[in-house]
């Protein structure tokens, strides 16, 4: 399962529409490898002033990895974050995330690093299996 959903989440969901911060905080708490990776990228983006940031280290463990790749192939969980953050997200391998701020979409740096060049010259033989 992708997410812990508690009890009292799941009656809200059952109601209807649920709280955009009640799911961002059962993110949170299901996923905090991904999670604290990608507030420390929103961070960097924050702290700079590129049109991006980026995470280049592979998680510790498939754990870890998993969480990422539940993130980010979810697109309740991935929009759930961008949304959080006020960011557009982007992948590439199994643990390149990059943070985007909004005005950078469209251009030509989200563009290099969205394209098909960009996803196979950022491929190595060590993350074939990733």
């Amino acid at each position: 399962m992708s997410l812990t959903v508690s009890p009292d989440l799941l009656a809200e969901a059952e109601r209807g529409e649920v709280a955009p911060a009640d799911f961002v905080a059962c993110v949170r708490e299901s996923l905090p490898y991904a999670w604290q990776l990608i507030s420390r990228v929103v961070d960097d983006l924050a702290r700079g002033d590129a049109e991006f940031a980026d995470n280049v280290v592979p998680p510790p463990s498939e754990q870890e990895r998993g969480q990422l790749l539940r993130a980010l192939a979810s697109d309740a969980i991935r929009g759930g974050l961008e949304r959080h953050f006020g960011v557009k997200l982007a992948f590439q391998n199994c643990h390149r995330v990059a943070a985007f701020r909004p005005e950078a979409v469209g251009g030509d740096t989200y563009a290099r690093f969205t394209s098909a060049r960009g996803q196979l010259l950022n491929q190595s033989p060590e993350l074939r299996d990733c």
